[in-house]
């Protein structure tokens, strides 16, 4: 029952995200989604003392839901085939999509790289002050780059050591910072591309748009085709069934793995979601390759994706367990200024140079994957490309498999903090491995020339515009 109304709740905090984006125009004129504006309010709701335990909701329950949809999206994302744009072969889509995962998951490795060393000096300049032992600053890249879950989790382990007692507190707060920061600049910075025309499928900025629902008369749009008669299974039931079978042959691929008395192919096969992404892609050859593909829905099945990207973000917001840490908010928020502008700078740059026709929503995605999580890269692309027509969405799946490089040191962070390894062991090491990484973008021919600017022409200076050739052409600003 707790699981029930604990999901019951999240489904709430939706529609309170869907009520107020509608009414409120400011968030209307952001294109706020409503899974993140349901999201701050479940945050705060769940951390006013005694309203968790009077309305019934477990947290430790939401963290457990959030993982569950987690794997779930990425499984619906490796099932979708990505439709092919006009005067593209098959090939060709497929190199463009192997290009961005490379781009994308060398660059989020060389943040990985990258942050502690700038967290931990952050935290000795700005922390001093303040008694805040600059370690903490290591643990930023659990929360901007990997989210609450792996903040939670490596914090509970450097906590076990004893020297960092409030270490998953800390990393948590992180988590939280990054996820606004993921929101409150990516969707702003979505809207203005939109207004360049820098989106490959863009949308109508269409009042109906702004606010977030549709009127009866504005219903065009259909989600999806009916491949199955009612009578037999709702096709909706057929596709989640598919998604479902897939999850279970990922558990047993998963066991397969960890059988391999590798620790570096065990550290992956232990995150399932990688695990599930690769066995959707396997399952989706296996049903074209025997003829069954073609009773299975991809406009559906992207519906399926945003509805579990929708559910996982706003419970992870309300996972998110924030304490009293006094006045060490202040350089914790300070030094989550500086990271997030590094990280910005480092997206913008390399963003709209991976290659290929969607940079600008490849931007957008890494945006939200280094300050958050996955799929908060892909909520952050549905607001340019709700219905997942790009490859970036299928990208921020396989990219995963390019961030192993980026990954290796994530025990020398947890010594350091443990005091297992010294500060000056592990700084040319972070910093010497970003730099690999970013050496790699270029070998992979995924750091090109800028494939658009952001100082391109408006194409549709204000959303209430009519702005039907914008949408029908598809025009994009000059470079």
């Amino acid at each position: 029952m707790t699981a029930m109304v604990t999901f019951s709740w999240i489904g709430i905090m939706l529609l309170v995200g869907v009520v107020l984006r509608a009414v409120i125009k400011p968030l209307g004129n952001i294109l706020m989604p409503a899974s993140v504006i349901g999201g701050i309010v479940g945050l705060i709701m769940m951390n006013i003392p005694g309203v968790a335990a009077t309305l019934g909701i477990d947290p430790n329950m939401c963290n457990q839901i959030v993982n569950f949809f987690f794997i779930l999206s990425f499984i619906s994302m490796g099932l979708t085939a990505t439709p092919k744009a006009e005067g593209q072969t098959g090939g060709a889509v497929a190199k463009q999509q192997l290009r961005g995962s490379m781009g994308m998951g060398l660059l989020w490795g060389a943040l990985y790289c990258f942050t502690p060393v700038i967290g931990y000096f952050c935290i000795k300049f700005f922390g001093a002050a303040f008694n805040m032992p600059a370690e903490y600053g290591i643990l930023i890249p659990f929360a901007f780059c990997q989210g609450p879950g792996q903040s939670a989790s490596f914090g509970m382990q450097i906590e076990a050591a004893g020297l960092m007692p409030l270490a998953s507190q800390v990393a948590i707060t992180y988590s939280v910072i990054g996820f606004l920061f993921a929101f409150l600049i990516g969707v702003p910075l979505a809207k203005i591309g939109l207004k360049k025309g820098l989106a490959s499928y863009p949308e109508k900025l269409s009042p109906a748009v702004m606010r977030g629902i549709y009127k009866p008369e504005e219903q065009t749009e259909v989600a999806g085709r009916i491949t199955t008669y009612n009578g037999n299974i709702d096709v909706l039931a057929f596709n989640f069934a598919i998604v479902g079978m897939t999850f279970v042959i990922t558990l047993y691929v998963q066991k397969l793995i960890l059988m391999i008395p590798n620790a570096l192919i065990a550290s992956f096969g232990g995150m399932t979601f990688f695990v599930g992404y690769f066995v959707a892609l396997v399952v989706k050859a296996v049903m074209t390759k025997i003829g069954v593909k073609k009773y299975h829905d991809d406009a559906l099945q992207a519906r399926i994706t945003g509805c579990t990207t929708d559910f996982l973000i706003v419970g992870a917001f309300m996972a998110i367990q924030t304490s009293a840490i006094g006045s060490w908010i202040i350089p914790m928020l300070m030094m989550c200024v500086v990271v997030g502008a590094f990280t910005f700078a480092f997206c913008i740059y390399f963003g709209r140079r991976f290659g290929d026709g969607c940079d600008f929503e490849r931007t957008l995605g890494m945006w939200g994957c280094a300050t958050g999580t996955c799929p908060s890269g892909v909520a952050l692309i549905r607001v340019v490309d709700p219905n997942l027509r790009t490859t970036a969405s299928a990208e921020m799946g396989s990219m995963n498999a390019f961030m192993i490089p980026g990954t290796l040191l994530v025990a020398n962070y947890i010594m350091v903090c443990n005091g297992l390894m010294s500060i000056n062991t592990l700084i040319p090491m972070a910093l010497g491995l970003g730099v690999i990484n970013i050496i790699l973008i270029k070998v992979v021919r995924a750091w090109n020339k800028p494939t658009f600017s952001w100082k391109g022409k408006v194409v549709c200076p204000d959303v209430t515009d009519d702005c039907e050739a914008f949408e029908n052409t598809g025009t994009r600003s000059q470079f």
